[in-house]
Parts: C-alpha cells; sequence; structure tokens
C-alpha cells in the first residue's frame, strides 16, 4: 500500500505559509490603542476585503474537507443550500443590516438591548458563544485530520499547530490583522483546491466528461429529491428550506459575520461587500462540490487506493498523500491550514468581542482615557488567549458528532435557530416583548433538542424547528405580558425609520 511521503520542500512552505501568515497579520493590526481599532479596525476596511474575510470566515477547513466528502458519499443535493443564499442575502442587506448601522453597535446582541432589554441581550450572546465555541473546534479539528494523516503527526500535534499559531497573530493584530491574513489565506485555499483538481482530473480516464459519466452512474451528480420526508437526510426541500434558515444563522446573528459588516465605513460599503461576497461563493463552492465529483470517478478507476480509504470525510488528506508529487502536498497543507486559520482568528475574535461588549462593559460608557482604553485592549488580548486555548482543547473531542457537513449543520441548528427566532421577534413582531421572547426561546430550544436527539428528523430541519417554535411560542407568551414600550417599537420592522447613507457613516465617524 502507498503511503504518504513527505519531503523537506513540503515541510518547507508549510512553514513558510504560517510564518508569513504570522507576520502579515503582525504587521497589518500595527499598534492597537483603543477597542474600536482592536475588534472593528476603525471601521476602516474596504468593501471588497470584507467581502473575502466573510466568505473566507464562513468557508472553514469544515467546507474544505466536508463538501468534496459530501458529493463524493452521497451526491449534490446540498447545493440547493447554497442558492438559498439568494434568498438570505437581500433578507439580511436590506432588512437586518441597517438596524446594525443605526447605532453604535459592536456587537449584533446589542439591538436586542434596545428592541428588548439587557437580559435577553445577554442570553442571546451566551447562544452565540457556546455554538461557535464549538463550531471553532470542530473547524479546527477537520484540518487537523490532514496533517496528521500527511505527516504522520499525532492529531493533538496537528490540532496545536494549528490552534496556537493562529492565536498568536490573533491576539496581537486584531480584527485588522484577522482581514488582512483571510485575503491572503482565501488566496492559498482557492490555489490549493485548483491543484487537486488539476492531478485528479488528470488522473481520471476521460478527464472531465468521464468523471461526470462515473460519478453521474454511481449515483453521485444527482441534483433533485423530491421527497416530502423530514427524515430523508437530504432532499431539495430540506437543502433549500432548511439551508435558507442555516444561511439566515450565519448572516444575521452570527457575530463571525456581523462584525465583518461593522468594520465598513457605512450601511452602503457594508451592503455592497454581502453582494461580492454572495456572487464569490457560487463558484467557489461549485469548485468544491465538483472535485468530490472528480475524485469519486477517480477512486473508482483506482480501486487499489479506494481499499485504503476508510473515511469519505477522509478523501481530500488521503488523495493529497498519496498521488500529489512534492511540492505540492506542502501547497495543501498551506491551503488547509489557510482555511483554517480565517475561521479560527474570526471565531475566537468575536467571541472575545461578545464577551466583552455584551458582558464586561455592557451598560458602560465609551470612554476616551487613552490609559483606560489600552487597559480595555490589554483585557481583549488576554479573553482572546482564553478562548484560542479553550478551542483547541475543545477541538479533540468533536469527531462524534458525524460527518463534516452533519456536525456543523446540527450545532448550528440547536444554537442558531432559537437564535434566529429572537431576531425574527425583534424585527417582525410589535408585540413580542422580553420576557415573552425569553419563553419562546425556551420552547425553541427544546423543541430542536428534542427533534434532533428523540426523533429521526433530517439535521437540515434544526435550524428552521428552533426559529419557527421560538417565534410562535413568543408571540403567543408575549400576550401574557406588558406590550413593549413605544421606544422599542421602534426597532421593529415596522416603526423603523432608516438612516441615510450620509448621515449613518457621519454617525460611525464620530464613534
Amino acid at each position: 500500500m502507498q503511503t504518504p511521503s513527505l519531503t523537506g520542500w513540503d515541510y518547507s512552505i508549510a512553514l513558510l505559509y504560517l510564518a508569513a501568515s504570522m507576520a502579515l497579520g503582525l504587521l497589518a493590526g500595527g499598534r492597537q490603542k483603543d477597542l474600536k481599532t482592536y475588534l472593528l479596525a476603525g471601521h476602516q476596511m474596504h468593501w471588497a476585503m470584507i467581502a473575502i474575510s466573510i466568505l473566507a470566515a464562513l468557508f472553514s477547513g469544515i467546507s474544505f474537507l466536508g463538501a468534496p466528502a459530501e458529493s463524493f458519499g452521497h451526491n449534490l443535493v446540498y447545493l440547493w443550500g447554497l442558492l438559498a443564499y439568494f434568498i438570505a442575502t437581500p433578507i439580511t442587506t436590506l432588512i437586518f443590516l441597517p438596524f446594525f448601522f443605526r447605532l453604535n453597535f459592536y456587537t449584533a446582541y446589542e439591538y436586542l438591548e434596545h428592541r428588548f432589554d439587557l437580559r435577553l441581550r445577554r442570553v442571546a450572546s451566551a447562544s452565540f458563544l457556546f455554538r461557535v465555541v464549538f463550531w471553532l473546534a470542530l473547524a479546527l479539528f477537520a484540518p487537523s485530520l490532514v496533517i496528521s494523516e500527511m505527516t504522520g503527526m499525532p492529531l493533538w500535534a496537528a490540532v496545536a499547530l494549528a490552534g496556537l499559531s493562529t492565536l498568536i497573530y490573533t491576539t496581537v493584530g486584531g480584527m485588522r490583522a484577522v482581514i488582512y491574513t483571510d485575503v491572503m489565506q482565501f488566496a492559498v485555499l482557492l490555489l490549493g483546491i485548483g491543484a487537486v483538481l488539476w492531478v485528479a482530473l488528470g488522473q481520471t480516464p476521460g478527464g472531465i466528461s468521464g468523471a461526470w459519466q462515473v460519478a453521474e452512474a454511481g449515483g453521485r451528480t444527482r441534483f433533485i429529491d423530491w421527497s416530502f420526508s423530514l427524515t430523508e437526510r437530504m432532499t431539495l426541500l430540506g437543502a433549500f428550506i432548511g439551508g435558507l434558515f442555516i444561511n439566515l444563522v450565519a448572516l444575521v446573528t452570527d457575530q463571525v459575520s456581523v462584525q465583518r459588516y461593522l468594520t465598513a465605513s457605512s450601511l452602503k460599503e457594508s451592503q455592497r461587500a454581502l453582494w461580492m461576497k454572495l456572487w464569490l461563493m457560487l463558484p467557489l463552492v461549485g469548485v468544491f462540490y465538483f472535485t468530490g465529483i472528480v475524485l469519486y470517478a477517480f477512486y473508482q478507476a483506482h480501486p487499489e487506493l479506494a481499499a485504503t480509504l476508510q473515511n469519505p470525510d477522509r478523501v481530500l488528506p488521503h488523495f493529497i498523500g498519496r498521488q500529489l508529487a512534492s511540492p505540492l502536498p506542502g501547497v495543501m497543507i498551506a491551503a488547509i491550514l489557510a482555511a483554517t486559520m480565517s475561521t479560527v482568528s474570526a471565531g475566537i475574535n468575536s467571541l472575545t468581542t461578545a464577551t466583552l461588549m455584551d458582558f464586561v462593559y455592557a451598560g458602560r460608557e465609551t470612554t476616551q482615557n487613552p490609559s483606560e482604553e489600552t487597559t480595555r485592549v490589554r483585557v481583549a488580548r488576554r479573553w482572546t488567549v482564553g478562548y484560542g486555548i479553550l478551542v483547541t482543547v475543545l477541538a479533540l473531542g468533536v469527531s462524534r458528532l458525524g460527518t463534516f457537513v452533519e456536525a456543523s449543520n446540527k450545532i448550528t441548528g440547536f444554537f442558531g435557530g432559537p437564535l434566529l427566532g429572537i431576531f425574527f421577534l425583534g424585527v417582525f413582531s410589535r408585540r413580542a416583548n422580553a420576557r415573552g421572547s425569553l419563553f419562546g426561546a425556551v420552547a425553541g430550544f427544546v423543541a430542536v433538542v428534542v427533534a434532533g436527539l428523540q426523533t429521526p428528523v433530517s439535521f437540515m430541519w434544526y435550524a428552521l424547528i428552533g426559529c419557527a417554535v421560538t417565534f410562535l411560542a413568543g408571540e403567543g407568551f408575549s400576550r401574557f405580558f406588558p406590550e413593549p414600550t413605544p421606544a422599542q417599537r421602534s426597532f421593529s420592522r415596522h416603526a423603523a425609520k432608516t438612516t441615510t447613507p450620509a448621515a449613518e457613516t457621519e454617525t460611525l465617524l464620530r464613534r
């Protein structure tokens, strides 16, 4: 049996990439004198860089490995979830984004304090913290499999390498360092998957057409499943409707995304970033799923290699370690580290922001004292280190949640669905109040836990179940408590007064 064999060139390229990422992050970050610069890059980031950063942060090592594995082991039905972004993106840019730019926000959950109260803001932020800690652990674990598979390094050492190298520049450089390195990492990620696709097609009989025919015969190109069953793993309706709510969780309620929106200089610039991100995602995700199709055909043509593949989730590292000639394995290690580092850096920076602004400093006046601001930046760095270590430790235990795609969506559904329901209550309901929404969120969480642990319902429906039950129960429970005040109602969709882009720019510049 052929085994992975790396050369000194491969190790040199991977180490050089790690050094370049840390150097760029440290240089781009500069000196962080206040929290606004450390957490929001001073509202000075270009919309194109924001778009790439959002995409890089969400397109993690889970996607890098999980997307090809999904089409390799199943089919293309999950791509309907990608098409759901054409609904999720307009909802985010036209309805929710103006609320985030309306006041002096650091986090998405500050909106909930203005619409409801501080308690609900903290409940929502805590839900985000729990969800993203586990999601980041999965995002760190996934690429560590690649490093371990290719180098023979123990899994714990691979996790530590990816986690701690990311932690260094994120802790020192803050949000600006995260976004600059995201752009470089995105380019390396594209280079890596391009190399895999090129080599796999070159060794597959018939090239593109031959690969498609083999995959079609194996059922891997199936794009439509009209089943109305809620228990079938992946259907068109499950992928599209369930995917819509999963996408809204990521775009509307996720501080990882929202924090990037707020680094723009205005609402208009932030909206441009989201539209660009949508159009970048379409070809990128398509290429990754097509890579899984090609790998399926490749392994069908090489049964001796297929016999050594024990887990579909490992198809990409398995192929890389056995078929790519030096120095391409080194490039691939760099590419998968890129996918990981962009996600983990974005995540731990957002975890720090939510912790500080929704708990530690919530309700306090913004200080203009340079000495106090320096202290706050120092506190932010300590939280960043703490979260980085926590995520790295948890990464060793997330392999029991199923495939990467399944695990990612389960985590999103359990925590993100009820959280999205709270935001829907705030924006779309005039009657919803804080206590009713809180009881609704509890009901939504219980409902999705029961669905996930006690029924055969597909994981694709978890986010929708959590959101729908939260919204309906929250609307009903709110009838038993006093109506929201006029000031709170002004933050609903029915009464919101969206400021002009010029006025919003002026507001941002005064922060």
